[in-house]
């Protein structure tokens, strides 16, 4: 079965989470390029699911980019946004439908940025909630501000009374840092705190937070600020009453929407760059006790592979005690790795308790790698520079250092401790695999190597490794 929901012929864009009742409802922006078949219809499309997992998917007819959805009495409100060119224009859109299935647009509650306080080049992804005092709405807005230099990203505020008539206001969050606006804004209150959320597509590419006891802030920049790395984008959340989960695409590699791949020449997709939309991926919030947020998989993930695996294991190097559920070594000057004889599926779940001795250099899980412990995918667990890390197949040769002239490739700060458990999981769908450790995750899209093994690491250090269990 799927994991990460990616549709036949196109991939996932933008998500618009909404919560209607008793079932989420997940609109997001269908891209369809290149496919031109008889099928291809253009527009939002909407996702209904009751599990974050089994979707059924619906063409909207609503043509344009990200934005909201909210439901007054009897009437769906949508809002979004359209594109002009010559000269390049951005402006929000409303429509309105009793069913979630018929749309009707208003074109008269089209409207643009106020020249004096935003950019006019930048005023897109509407996300309108009730107003805090309960007398109208607010939206938020991915806006350029007015400013003495290029740094003027920052996320809008609109206001109104009647859902028509909107009153630009000064922005609602202006750091007055990146050039980028700050696209897909999103907003909710948790336990006594408000979170901030926008994606950067400037310096970062990433999706981030800020948080504050007040609408009104000072808004607080955590330690670390994002909920995943770079092969996750655009994400928004919505919630059940219970839970939140936060929707984003993780990006496909294999159009070159960039027009920047590396030598044609290379076989496969690997070292190519990150496309515009690819799988939604759903992680599950998780609040902590400082307010800070992380993120774990849906249960409902956790639970898609009732088939339970031996996991045999053979060591390569250093002196490895197996059992079929546990691995341990002391390896303080020397890399020590062992491979699974389970050939990784297609679709999959890794799951795997690990603590490490003081002054371990690193450790991790290997996945498609071959017998020689030469080229595969690594997620290292890295203590000594507080992280986690992956690296593809492709940084095994030297093409990897002429396509990569940097140290890693995709990171993620965490917090790592001596002599303390962690949990690991390792959620293999196709192309897409995602690591959660405890409650950070690792997001990554891979293409070349299949039909290989699993391995586990040490380096410079002593680990052992429990409770491995591999689900299918």
């Amino acid at each position: 079965m799927e994991v990460f929901y990616t549709p036949k012929h196109a991939r996932v864009g933008d998500a618009i989470p909404f919560y209607d009742g008793d079932r989420f409802r997940i609109f997001y922006l269908k891209n369809w390029n290149p496919y031109f078949g008889s099928d291809r219809t253009l527009g939002w499309h909407m996702l209904t699911t009751t599990d974050n997992l089994h979707y059924t998917e619906t063409p909207t007819g609503i043509l344009g980019g990200t934005g909201s959805v909210i439901r007054v009495g009897d009437t769906y409100h949508l809002f979004y946004c359209v594109f002009e060119r010559n000269p390049q224009r951005q402006y929000i859109c409303h429509a309105e439908s009793p069913d979630l299935l018929h749309w009707t647009d208003i074109p008269e509650d089209k409207f643009g940025p106020d020249a004096t306080i935003y950019q006019l080049t930048d005023w897109r992804d509407p996300f309108v909630f009730p107003s805090p005092d309960g007398n109208g709405w607010w939206m938020l807005t991915s806006a350029q501000g007015q400013g003495n230099t290029l740094r003027r990203g920052c996320v809008g505020l609109c206001k109104s009374q009647d859902l028509h008539h909107w009153e630009c206001c000064e922005p609602f969050y202006a750091p007055e840092e990146y050039m980028a606006a700050y696209e897909c804004p999103d907003l909710f209150c948790m336990n006594g705190w408000w979170y901030l959320i926008f994606s950067q597509s400037g310096n970062r590419f990433q999706t981030t937070y800020r948080m504050s006891r007040s609408l009104s802030g000072p808004w607080i920049r955590p330690d670390v600020d994002s909920f995943d790395g770079r092969a996750f984008y655009a994400a928004k959340t919505g919630s059940d009453g219970q839970k939140r989960y936060l929707y984003g695409w993780n990006p496909s590699r294999t159009q070159n929407s960039w027009k920047v791949n590396p030598n044609p020449d290379h076989e496969g997709y690997d070292c190519n760059t990150f496309d515009w939309g690819g799988s939604l991926v759903v992680h599950e919030l998780v609040q902590r006790a400082d307010g800070t947020l992380g993120v774990r998989p849906a249960s409902s993930v956790l639970g898609c592979f009732p088939n339970r695996n031996r996991f045999l294991s053979i060591p390569l190097t250093g002196d490895w005690k197996t059992t079929e559920t546990s691995a341990c070594v002391e390896s303080p000057n020397a890399y020590a790795c062992l491979i699974s004889r389970n050939q990784v599926p297609e679709n999959g779940r890794l799951s795997f308790r690990f603590r490490f001795s003081p002054g371990t250099e690193r450790l991790g899980v290997a996945v498609q790698v071959d017998e020689d412990f030469a080229r595969g995918y690594y997620f290292y667990i890295d203590p000594k520079r507080q992280r986690l890390e992956f690296k593809s197949g492709i940084r095994m040769h030297e093409q990897g250092g002429w396509t990569f002239p940097f140290d890693v490739e995709i990171e993620r700060p965490m917090e790592l401790l001596p002599d303390t458990e962690y949990r690991a999981d390792l959620i293999v769908d196709d192309s897409v695999m995602v690591l959660y450790v405890n409650d950070t995750a690792l997001s990554t899209r891979v293409y070349d190597l299949r039909e290989r093994r699993f391995g586990l690491i040490v380096s410079d250090g002593c680990a052992s490794f429990t409770q491995i269990e591999l689900q299918t």
